[in-house]
């Protein structure tokens, strides 16, 4: 029987280590050939000289279990070397048919307190990073499209957060650049739809070293991997992988321009923001009188869980 993405090609980037090697392993398992992208550097904030280590541990996996991958060594934030990565997988495996856009890096600060560089690094390597590689997929698949007469088979997975739909204090960077990419792909999902390319994010809640602070106070359920039982880590990568899978195959044809959240066996599908209320001035214009008598009394009466800035959001508050 044949495996959802045999015969496919995929980009993951970032995956040296965390998420990124799960859902590179996760895409090989289910018959993807890999790309295995990971700028090696050991300091999540960026920091370090760059080691072709990572990625190729996690190509040695994927050829030990019978897959194949080669590795990628370079920083996607950076135009040319977004190029590059595209073209190995043309060059290598004929084409392009999947991206997951995966690499990031940490700078936390309040935003009294975040310097210039704080803020540049983490949008340049999380926002520019999944356009510089979106773009040259694109340009592939639009191509491919136009030979072909007709749509091919394209898909972007792209990594947005949490921090972004509730809102993070010491992360005004990474919020920001998150929710940039969920405009990013829902732009790209109606450029690319009638190519026959999709375009969606997820928001993923997994213990990495780029989130070991963040979920510090969490034990991991079930004592983790190494469980007598063999039962995971409810926050462990494995769990966001299968989505990953499911994403960038054939049966997923439908499923465009969306974002979901996914932990620990459980996926939740994110509506557009809705209008929560509507007011019309009785006049030509409003006057500040009237705007106070309108929504002074509406935010009175507004429970602080249904505002954007607060973890309640989506009800996937983890304490």
């Amino acid at each position: 029987m044949a495996q959802p993405l045999e015969g496919l090609t995929a980009i993951v980037t970032g995956a040296g280590r965390g998420l990124g090697r799960a859902e590179a392993l996760e895409l090989a398992r289910l018959g993807a050939q890999i790309i295995v992208n990971d700028y090696g550097q050991p300091g999540r904030d960026g920091s370090g000289s760059a080691s072709a280590a990572p990625a190729e541990d996690v190509v040695a996996e994927i050829r030990a279990a019978g897959g194949s991958a080669v590795s990628h060594v370079g920083d996607v934030a950076d135009h040319a070397q977004a190029r590059a990565l595209v073209r190995l997988a043309v060059e290598t495996y004929g084409q392009l048919d999947i991206l997951v856009n995966n690499a990031g890096i940490l700078r936390d600060r309040m935003v009294f307190s975040m310097t210039e560089d704080e803020w540049d690094s983490v949008i340049r390597v999380h926002l520019k990073g999944h356009f510089n590689t979106t773009r040259f997929a694109a340009a592939h698949w639009r191509e491919r499209s136009k030979a072909a007469g007709g749509p091919v088979h394209g898909r972007i997975v792209n990594t947005s957060s949490e921090s972004f739909l509730a809102g993070s204090a010491g992360q005004p960077n990474y919020a920001a650049a998150k929710g940039g990419i969920v405009g990013l792909t829902t732009s790209t999902a109606l450029a690319l739809g009638k190519y026959g390319v999709t375009a969606n994010a997820i928001c993923p809640r997994a213990r990495t070293r780029m989130t070991e602070d963040v979920f510090a106070s969490i034990p991991a359920q079930q004592g983790g991997q190494d469980a007598a039982d063999g039962r995971l880590d409810a926050l462990a990568p494995e769990h966001v992988a299968p989505l990953v899978g499911y994403l960038a195959s054939p049966a997923a044809a439908r499923v465009n321009g969306q974002l979901l959240v996914v932990h620990g066996g459980m996926v939740a599908i994110a509506e557009r923001p809705r209008i929560a209320a509507k007011f019309d001035t009785a006049k030509d214009v409003f006057s500040f009188q009237e705007l106070d008598d309108l929504l002074t009394p509406y935010y009175a009466q507004r429970p602080p869980e249904e505002t954007f800035a607060a973890p309640e959001v989506l009800g996937l508050k983890h304490d």
